[in-house]
């Protein structure tokens, strides 16, 4: 059964079904075999809020825990401690899935709902692996007390490794890191980096805190050597004084995904942590494409004017932004031309790794990467799995997820 638009308009709560909605996405994958290799999703979310409660089951701090769990009593005000940012990101409603997943159901008793749901629209995509991110929380970085954010992202990462990754080999997660202090930044790495299904670390690229700063170079080095990358995840904020600026939702998520990466990668690549950290991989999620080659040109020609300002660097700060991987979602497909030449300069064949986004509004299918005319039957395969098994040692191969042992 396919889904046409206006039958949501008469589906009911008993009848949504995320394989009923994906039905073409489904088409899709038989019609271009993606039975013929694996597909690996770097970038997939799950909304962590739904599973509130279980997750404040592992907050160490009583009182914060008391605080978080007030908000279920009858008339609570302001209780919630998961701090929220002004965005039209449901677009007026239009969006079914997100008022109607919370009544989707699962098998009873069998499997963690997260993971019940994340597996059911990867089956119906194609998607072998999915690296599994908070939605949220993406905004738990410019929350106004510092302990709030390192207990609840604790909180959080343990039950992801207990409930949902220790029991689930077709979803992993770079788990999120608690930035705003360096310390607990390097005791989660040194705590999660063994865990099973961990196969890096987040940075929610929405803060404040400089990347170059001496405090972090001590999770670096621990992360180089563990060989587990780092990433960081574009988000928006509305309430930042520039953004503020701007008086419709579309330009702040037009901007605002990219804004953040944009700063902490010019601090990345200028104070020369490419060179001090030779094999830590770094990876920018959910900035889309397009900005790359604006980065590549403007830092280079300011380099050659100003090369005593960036004494780490031995080579052009595009060099080094060559060596690093890029998601690819949202991918900007308006002109192909650009998009071709956005993906040689970047490496695409060996550096871009696919991302969906899903289940957010904006999401990308494999047939994103898979039905661009100018790549190589090679390169997409690269970019939609064979990077990322690379990149985060998932020992795939070529083969489909199911045919490994």
């Amino acid at each position: 059964m396919e889904i046409q638009p206006n039958d949501f308009r008469r589906m009911s709560v008993e009848e949504f079904d995320t394989t009923k909605l994906l039905a073409h996405a489904s088409k899709q994958s038989k019609e271009r075999g993606y039975e013929r290799f694996p597909i690996v999703d770097v970038d997939s979310h799950h909304y962590e809020n739904e599973s509130m409660p279980e997750i404040l089951e592992y907050l160490d701090d009583p009182v914060l825990k008391q605080l978080a769990t007030a908000t279920a009593r009858p008339n609570a005000k302001n209780a919630r401690i998961l701090n929220t940012m002004v965005g039209y990101q449901d677009m007026g409603g239009r969006i079914p899935r997100y008022g109607l997943r919370s009544f989707e159901k699962t098998p009873a008793g069998q499997t963690q709902r997260d993971a019940a749901l994340t597996k059911r629209w990867m089956d119906a995509v194609g998607v072998d692996v999915a690296v599994l991110f908070p939605t949220p929380m993406l905004a738990l970085g410019v929350h106004p007390q510092v302990e709030v954010e390192i207990a609840l992202s604790r909180a959080y990462n343990r039950w992801l490794c207990e409930k949902v990754l220790a029991h689930e080999k077709r979803l992993v997660s770079m788990l999120y890191l608690p930035f705003n202090d360096p310390d607990a930044t390097y005791q989660f790495v040194k705590e999660f980096g063994e865990k099973k299904g961990v196969v890096g670390f987040l940075i929610t690229s929405t803060r404040y805190r400089p990347v170059h700063a001496n405090q972090y170079m001590k999770t670096y080095a621990l992360l180089e050597e563990m060989g587990l990358p780092i990433a960081f995840h574009g988000s928006y904020h509305w309430h930042d004084q520039a953004q503020g600026m701007l008086n419709r939702f579309i330009s702040v998520h037009a901007l605002g995904f990219v804004w953040y990466n944009m700063i902490h990668l010019a601090n990345w690549v200028i104070n020369g942590i490419p060179e001090r950290f030779p094999k830590l991989k770094v990876i920018w999620l959910e900035s889309g494409l397009a900005w790359i080659p604006f980065m590549m040109q403007r830092f280079d020609n300011e380099y050659m004017m100003r090369t005593s300002e960036a004494p780490a660097l031995k080579k052009l700060p595009s060099d080094y932004m060559r060596d690093m991987y890029w998601a690819s979602q949202p991918m900007e497909i308006t002109d192909m031309g650009l998009l071709q030449e956005t993906m040689r300069v970047i490496n695409a064949e060996t550096q871009l790794v696919y991302s969906s986004d899903y289940p957010h509004w904006d999401f990308d299918l494999p047939s994103t990467i898979y039905d661009l005319p100018f790549l190589s039957e090679t390169a997409k395969r690269n970019i939609l799995g064979g990077n990322a098994d690379r990149l985060f040692n998932l020992k795939l191969g070529t083969k489909k997820l199911a045919n490994v042992a």
